[in-house]
């Protein structure tokens, strides 16, 4: 029998590891329990993981009853759908839909382990925008929540490629194997093409500019195929704007560089109008769902199609105003900050 060679751990400098690679504790919450408490204890996010955002006021607001049957359009790590099966009581069914194959696969056997198997919890790989399908077999829900954001397992990633803060392939597919990566996207787009994504996807103030040094730097044979070229592009762009503003105007755009870069490549919005429009259709009478936004682009569309289907008698009641999280949660999370939620009732 051949012996297994010990694997040391990865060797850091300094007191606290630093690359993503490194954290090799918090990417064994289940083994450091208190290396991960103290992360989040210190308003962090421990590499690996994420913290569900408004738990209380989703809750709060559906009021989920032992029995019913409902639906995590995006399951993410899950924190969401393990507060609502703790609602269901062993009664009624979840249903959890994401098309992130190597985290989905992650959740459900960490919910499995919790104690949540498929008697309980179905989880799909599966694109929340086919809620139609889903209900077509599960039948109308009585609940339904949907969190838009991008995990923090995705974000923290450097393989993954969805942030500037490290450099890795610029990929932001949240499924890999499919489509392709933005990177291939910036390699045939036009000028007029990423200028309006830009705009329109991120409300990006400085879009023009930062078009045409994309498209210069792939004239001159210098393609952009990873995050750390992205964000010196954006750099570049901004260059005119005076030494004490750059920095900060830098960060702002590469945030909004990425997210208008991710929204086209997974075909985020047309997969919105989908879920929003057949919605309605998938919910029980007096049927409840929540939304959570992080960007301007989502809230408008939500907002515009709730307001819609109310005016029209299908939704009996919904948010005259956005809910956002407590000032104490932003401090202990502050990737809550920029979260809106919005909900409706069918009627």
């Amino acid at each position: 029998m051949e012996e297994k060679q010990h694997k040391r751990r990865v060797r850091y400098s300094g007191a606290y590891p630093k690359k993503y690679s490194e954290k090799y504790k918090e990417l064994q919450p289940e083994k450091y329990a208190d290396t991960v408490a103290h992360v989040i204890e210190k308003g962090g996010t421990p590499a690996g993981m994420h913290i569900s955002i408004c738990v209380k006021e989703i809750l709060d607001f559906l009021q989920i009853k032992p029995g019913q049957v409902g639906l995590d359009a995006t399951l993410g790590y899950g924190g969401h759908s393990r507060e609502m099966l703790k609602c269901l009581q062993g009664q009624g069914h979840l249903y959890a839909l994401d098309i992130d194959p190597i985290e989905s696969e992650k959740t459900w056997a960490r919910l499995q382990e919790a104690g949540f198997g498929p008697e309980i919890l179905t989880v799909r790989l599966q694109n929340y925008s086919e809620i139609d399908q889903v209900a077509a077999e599960a039948g109308k829900f009585d609940f339904v929540l949907a969190d838009l954001g991008v995990s923090s397992m995705q974000i923290d990633n450097p393989e993954r490629g969805f942030t500037f803060k490290a450099d890795g392939p610029l990929d932001l597919r949240m499924n890999p194997y499919q489509g392709i990566s933005a990177a291939e996207r910036l390699r045939t787009i036009g000028l007029d093409e990423l200028w309006g994504m830009l705009e329109e996807n991120a409300d990006e103030p400085y879009a023009e500019k930062i078009a045409k040094t994309i498209l210069r730097k792939r004239k001159k044979k210098e393609p952009i195929e990873t995050t750390f070229q992205l964000k010196a592009a954006v750099e570049e762009a901004l260059s005119f704007l005076p030494e004490a503003e750059q920095k900060e105007a830098v960060k702002k755009s590469c945030q909004r560089t990425f997210q208008a870069l991710r929204i086209d490549v997974n075909h985020e919005f047309e997969s919105l109008y989908a879920f929003l429009d057949k919605l309605p259709e998938c919910l029980k009478p007096g049927g409840r769902v929540a939304i959570l936004t992080f960007h301007s682009g989502e809230d408008r569309l939500v907002k515009k199609s709730f307001k819609a289907f109310h005016r029209e008698g299908i939704y009996s009641e919904i948010a005259e105003d956005v809910i956002r999280p407590s000032a104490e949660e932003c401090v202990r999370n502050s990737r809550a900050r920029s979260t809106k939620m919005r909900w409706a009732i069918r009627a």
